[in-house]
């Protein structure tokens, strides 16, 4: 079971505000409640909240130097981006995906994201792979000096960052929402697939965009996406029960 703990405070300025671009949801809000929303998202997004995690109204409250009343509303407003979960009578948890959720959400993402690449092969500028070159080489670094958080906020923002590209706000705010979800996903299901083969399979799409090469750019990105699933254990070994009662050799 996941230790219970209340919410990180708040991350730093910068990630905020990146993590901010990629959850448009929570803008609408009043400046008290995006924060809340936002460090939330973040510690999601960074691994630090755990699935299953309680989120107490009162200590949060505390933290943020803000009533409940607004703790309930964005507490309300990431149930509504289905990252917490509100039960009766008990409060507000992190959200445990289900297996089938999971495979939906990567079910989605693999046909959304196959034809994005698709359709940024066609109009991308050298201005725009400059971007994404520049974008590859902070996941590197990141990946190189074991900056968990920051490379797993990275690595979801290459997503994004294409769906940016391509000029589409629709398609970055609902991919936006997939990774966010994909994060407790993986968080759930302990994913086993390296940050390193990750960023080596982001670049390899941006090579196949260099080339204009759609087939290739969507063949990788189809890839890239099966693999991540693939090593989420999504397909958790049944126990042999003769073997799990039988005695330890001494």
């Amino acid at each position: 079971m996941p230790r219970h703990r209340t919410v990180a405070a708040p991350a730093a300025t910068g990630t905020r505000r990146r993590v901010r671009a990629a959850a448009p949801a929570a803008a609408g809000g009043n400046g008290s409640t995006a924060r809340i929303v936002d460090a939330v998202t973040t510690a999601i997004v960074e691994r630090r909240l755990m699935p299953g995690t309680k989120l107490a109204e009162q200590p949060i409250a505390a933290l943020f130097g803000v009533s409940r009343t607004v703790v309930r509303q964005a507490l309300n407003q990431l149930s509504r981006d289905r990252l917490v979960r509100l039960e009766p009578a008990r409060g507000a948890f992190v959200a445990t995906p289900s297996v089938d959720e999971a495979r939906q959400v990567f079910e989605v993402r693999a046909m959304l994201e196959t034809a994005l690449v698709r359709r940024l092969c066609a109009s991308v500028s050298d201005a725009q792979l400059a971007a994404l070159r520049a974008h590859l080489r902070a996941e590197r670094e990141a990946v190189a000096r074991t900056d968990v958080p920051g490379r797993t906020r990275l690595l979801a923002d290459f997503h994004v960052l294409l769906a940016q590209l391509l000029g589409n706000a629709v398609l970055a705010d609902l991919l936006a929402d997939l990774l966010r979800r994909s994060s407790l996903i993986s968080l759930m299901y302990q994913s086993a697939h390296s940050a390193e083969h990750s960023q080596a399979e982001h670049a390899d799409i941006v090579d196949a965009l260099a080339r204009r090469d759609a087939r290739a750019a969507v063949r990788l990105m189809g890839q890239h996406l099966h693999s991540v699933e693939h090593n989420l254990r999504l397909h958790p070994r049944v126990p042999d029960l003769a073997a799990a009662l039988q005695p330890a050799p001494a």
